[in-house]
């Protein structure tokens, strides 16, 4: 029986508290007319029961592991399992990269996650006109399966899981992966690990750019298909928002586009290769980027889980539990690292990382402190990785699964984001789908229009940056820079060009005139591109025939 005097009463206590909030006001106000988070969600002065009065436990929060698995997938939560510590690494030579792998292995990282040198990201080899002066400085350099070998020297591929960060040659670099798992005697059913291979992202966000969405689109259905069939233990695709909220995104705009991408993924592979959403669902990631904002991040988060779940089951009729996972890595926000007072980064990253494990996530990279400056040092990544292992292990967030759950504002967030999240995909629905609305500009419109807010919002003053626009230090902080030699260029171009002498250069020609064909006429190219990286194909060779089948694509925002 509902106590009417208990409702009274609280009414009440709440009126009281109102009449004081105005005693108090009229004698001096707050520090700032209107709160918000780091997106410009308006948050209210308090939040009560009024707030989530209308939410139903069971259906809309719910137990670990059952729908709509706001709080997580897993029962157990990290009583059972810690997420994984999967550092971003990747840094001139495979040499140089092979032994910051060690490194992090030996220091208690859990899983190898690789950054590519921006000629790889793009499809180009070390040698092009295209690629002068960018080898190795922004991640490995990595030309052929030669150097995927030396990558993975003494590194164990059936036992470690591997993340890659590559899209536009995501099947190049893939099949190296499972080229490089044979010379070591391991069964492609054996191997795990993630490509990130959404493209999706790059037309809205991050620019790395080779074909048109179409067949670019296929491509990636093509490696959902041949994962689901010979490689069941990769997640072929890591649908990402990391990039969307790095180029000005909002939290809801980052949650929202990056779900409606995952759903185009679905409706191409049900509608172009005829599998059933449960044969492949279970193996679709997700990537989300870890703001600043502690309290937004968790709801982003847990309202991601709770739309996939909804939208697997709704939309595509998904039946396996495991299809309505959302499995997810999470990275803290390079955008929020400052080059001024870079230790201060420690302490954004730290709270970042809290958000990402109280927001439930499977795995997690810690940017580190120099990361905006160079790329991370031995030291500054070995402060990233114990920041991680403090919160594992210390800090006492992992004994109890989703703690903040039933608190009136994250379960008031939480809704708020999902609602908002929901009113962009139905748009996007109504433009003909997320291709469309690419082509459209209108996820690029959205970006740049936040972005700018929050720029204007910084320079204003109404948003803090620390040391930035407060506290700002006239003396800069000194730290040490890691960087890149040229000598990594001139060494990678030889070792290019004997590959290219050693190798049966009329059978690559021969393994590329069947990938050509298989291109053509729309076949799944995966079979091909293993066959040509195991007679030593580049990484260009491969894409150069994607260009010439598939044409190139052109920014219209860009030229």
């Amino acid at each position: 029986m509902f106590d009417v005097s208990v409702l009274e009463h609280s009414r009440e206590l709440k009126e009281k508290w109102e009449d004081e909030v105005r005693k108090t006001l009229a004698r001096s106000q707050e520090t700032k007319e209107r709160w918000s988070t780091v997106s410009d969600l308006e948050i209210k002065r308090l939040y009560t029961p009024e707030d989530i009065e209308s939410m139903d436990f069971a259906s809309e929060i719910g137990y670990p592991g059952q729908f709509p698995y706001l709080r997580g997938n897993q029962v157990t939560g990290y009583r059972g399992k810690y997420w994984t510590f999967r550092m971003f690494s990747g840094m001139g030579s495979a040499e140089d990269t092979n032994r910051r792998w060690h490194m992090l292995l030996r220091g208690g990282n859990a899983g190898l996650s690789t950054a590519f040198d921006f000629p790889t990201l793009m499809g180009y080899d070390s040698d092009s006109p295209k690629a002068r002066g960018e080898c190795g400085k922004c991640g490995v350099a990595i030309d052929t399966l030669d150097d995927f070998l030396t990558l993975f020297k003494e590194i164990p591929i059936g036992e470690v899981t591997t993340s890659m960060t590559i899209n536009p040659p995501a099947t190049a670099l893939w099949a190296m992966y499972c080229a490089a798992a044979e010379f070591q005697g391991v069964s492609l059913n054996r191997i795990g690990g993630t490509i990130q291979n959404d493209m999706l992202k790059e037309f809205i966000a991050q620019k790395t750019l080779m074909c048109p969405p179409e067949p670019s689109v296929k491509l990636i259905s093509d490696t959902v298909e041949f994962g689901t069939r010979y490689v069941p233990r990769w997640n072929t695709i890591s649908i990402s928002g990391y990039h969307i909220r790095e180029a000005g995104s909002t939290a809801v705009q980052e949650l929202a586009f990056t779900l409606r991408d995952g759903m185009e993924y679905v409706e191409d592979i049900i509608r172009r290769k005829g599998l059933g959403v449960d044969e492949f669902a279970p193996r679709l990631s997700f990537f989300f980027n870890s703001h600043i904002d502690f309290f937004e991040e968790i709801a982003k988060l847990r309202a991601a889980r709770r739309i996939w779940a909804k939208a697997m089951r709704d939309r595509f009729q998904a039946k396996d539990p495991r299809s309505m996972w959302m499995r997810f890595h999470t990275q803290t926000a390079g955008c929020s690292l400052t080059a001024q007072q870079p230790y201060n980064n420690v302490v954004r990253t730290a709270v970042e990382a809290l958000a990402a494990v109280l927001g439930g996530t499977q795995s997690l990279h810690t940017n580190s402190l120099d990361e905006v400056l160079c790329l991370p040092s031995d030291h500054a990544v070995e402060i990233a990785l114990r920041t991680q292992q403090i919160i594992a292990e210390e800090t006492g967030v992992v004994n109890t699964i989703d703690p903040l759950a039933g608190s009136y504002f994250i379960e008031a967030l939480t809704n708020k984001m999902e609602e908002q999240a929901w009113e962009y995909i139905e748009k996007i629905d109504e433009m003909g789908g997320m291709v469309a609305a690419i082509e459209k500009g209108f996820p690029q419109m959205e970006i740049a229009d936040a972005s700018y807010r929050f720029q204007r919002q910084i320079d204003a003053g109404e948003k803090i940056m620390i040391g930035v626009n407060k506290y700002v230090a006239e003396e800069k902080t000194p730290i040490p820079f890691l960087e890149i030699n040229d000598q990594v260029e001139k060494d990678q171009i030889k070792r290019l060009n004997g590959v290219r002498r050693r190798r049966d250069n009329r059978h690559l020609r021969e393994c590329l005139d069947r990938l050509r064909d298989a291109s053509k006429k729309g076949e799944n190219v995966m079979p091909y591109c293993i066959e040509a990286v195991k007679a030593y194909a580049s990484v260009q060779e491969i894409c150069d025939v994607y260009r010439e089948v598939f044409g190139e694509y052109r920014d219209p925002g860009l030229y």
